[in-house]
């Protein structure tokens, strides 16, 4: 095994990480092929779903003991496992009687019963760049699954010859308009950044959910390689955190409140502290926000507020709802599907997403508020964009759709112009709103 080893070594490094499945000279048939040799030679190391994948379409011997050490012996037994590497996953499930898979409320693949078990698996394919649903079928009654499983898109793995930007370290800011608080916020650059040439900018809320860079997000596996394809312009990225004043969490206040303090808190404090480091376009057309839950209303709130500092918005499960409205007091992000259809126009482009079976509670209906914000931006001719799904309040579906979103959030952009008067697509206007048609009960 060692001499085995040394060949493969000679030819291609074994991947280190799940988001390593394909080695830069290699292709990906063959770099599974390396995944799989590797885990044989480190027999103690988690299986990989490329590896998981390949034991599962050649029916291995090996099949069972790699995925009870790839699935915790809970899920297994809860029948939720489940793993995959872009289209292709492996679904594993313990139970005496034959299961059903069912996908996204369809039929899938057929389930084979491992031998001298009650461990059954099957592999399929699922649609890249949004999140699905799962769950079995016993004896025609429902059993385990999983709702927000993303499947990634090739744009979300990193890329033979795509260069890496560089994420700063920590920076921790301390706030006048916040008396007190403190955020902390990383700055990323891409390998293509050029001092002498100002760069687009996009800030992100909640910005400590994108500096792992193979975590749910892969942002900036993603950046690397729209950069690279020039899908996006040369941006610096602001990932800045939810701050705190001593023990007191001020995410709600920061985020969820319909007011100028945040995007001033932003315009006069934390970017400045950026352009002091780096060179950066100051007109609305070059920059974009994100977020997502209340990081998604403070985007949209940042560009209803200051659309001369950011024009583009993505708004990811945005909590469009009244949890801080105060009566007498305070706006909540309730008002806002009402605020678009009242207020005069932004000259702003939104991209928002949300799943069906988003949260309800006291503040309100996440999904039905989506869809009022989605039918607002309609009516009053809004460049606009719906992702809708059926997910729960999680981030899967705009993990595993970020790319496109950042496509779509940048498409037709040039550096030459300073300005650009956003319009719905003339395709949207022969479009109807959006309607509930069908209920989850009889």
């Amino acid at each position: 095994m060692r001499g085995l080893q040394t060949k493969l070594d000679q030819t291609a490094k074994c991947p280190d990480r799940p988001a390593k499945a394909r080695c830069d000279s290699l292709s990906f048939m063959r770099a599974i092929l390396v995944v799989f040799v590797c885990a044989v030679s480190f027999g103690a190391e988690k299986p990989e779903p490329a590896q998981l994948l390949e034991l599962a379409r050649t029916k291995s011997p090996k099949l069972k003991e790699s995925l009870t050490a790839a699935f915790p012996e809970a899920n297994l037994k809860k029948c939720s496992a489940a793993a995959g590497q872009g289209a292709d996953f492996v679904f594993a499930c313990e139970s005496t009687g034959q299961p059903v898979l069912v996908i996204d409320d369809a039929p899938g693949a057929k389930l084979t019963r491992l031998k001298g078990s009650n461990l059954w698996y099957a592999a399929a394919q699922m649609k890249t760049g949004t999140s699905h649903r799962f769950h079995y079928l016993v004896d025609g009654k429902p059993m385990g699954g999983r709702n927000d499983v993303p499947a990634y898109g090739p744009d979300s793995y990193d890329q033979p010859g795509v260069p890496h930007g560089k994420l700063s370290e920590k920076i921790v800011h301390t706030s006048r308009i916040y008396a007190g608080m403190q955020s902390n916020y990383w700055i990323y650059v891409p390998a293509q950044y050029d001092p002498a040439k100002p760069a687009a900018l996009m800030v992100w809320q909640d910005g400590q959910g994108l500096v792992q860079r193979d975590g749910g997000y892969r942002a900036q596996i993603a950046f690397d390689n729209l950069t690279h394809q020039k899908k996006i312009p040369v941006m610096v990225q602001v990932l800045i955190q939810p701050g705190t004043v001593g023990s007191t969490a001020m995410r709600s206040i920061e985020y969820d409140t319909v007011s100028d303090a945040y995007a001033r808190f932003l315009r006069d404090e934390v970017l400045p502290e950026v352009y002091a480091k780096y060179n950066i376009r100051r007109d609305g057309y070059s920059r974009a926000i994100a977020g997502q839950s209340s990081g998604g209303i403070c985007a949209f709130n940042v560009a209803w507020q200051q659309p001369d500092q950011f024009s583009r918005v993505l708004s990811r499960i945005g909590s469009f709802t009244s949890i801080q409205w105060r009566p007498g007091e305070l706006e909540g992000g309730n008002v806002y599907p009402f605020k678009i259809r009242k207020e005069p126009k932004r000259n702003i482009r939104v991209w928002l997403q949300d799943g069906a079976e988003d949260l309800e509670n006291e503040h309100g209906s996440w999904p039905l508020q989506n869809l009022q914000m989605a039918n607002s931006l309609k009516r009053e001719g809004y460049d606009f964009y719906l992702s809708w799904g059926g997910g729960t309040h999680n981030g899967a579906h705009g993990n595993a759709e970020l790319p496109e979103a950042m496509k779509w959030l940048w498409r037709d952009y040039d550096a030459a112009k300073t300005e650009q008067v956003y319009s719905a697509d003339p395709a949207e206007k022969d479009k109807p709103f959006y309607r509930v048609k069908a209920l989850n009960r009889p």
